[in-house]
């Protein structure tokens, strides 16, 4: 993991992006199971549990939140 990424997994965890933690993306809540993924610039995914029917799902991180999260970066 580059430095960039780990800076920005780290900005991610700030907003709420760390495990066991309960957060409604896509309209559906989430409990986070893992510390940001990331696989890409722009591209940063979650393991989680869907509450309502309990699946394991790879949750991406929607794009607005990240480029939030790099704009505090370079702010910072």
């Amino acid at each position: 993991m580059s430095a960039r990424h780990a800076i920005l997994c780290t900005k991610l965890k700030q907003l709420g992006f760390t495990p066991d933690n309960r957060m409604r993306l896509y309209g559906e809540e989430f409990e986070v199971l893992s510390d940001p993924i990331v696989m890409g610039d722009g591209t940063v995914f979650v393991d989680a549990i869907e509450m309502r029917s309990r699946q394991a799902r790879r949750i991406r991180i929607p794009l607005p939140i990240v480029n939030m999260a790099n704009a505090g970066r370079t702010a910072a």
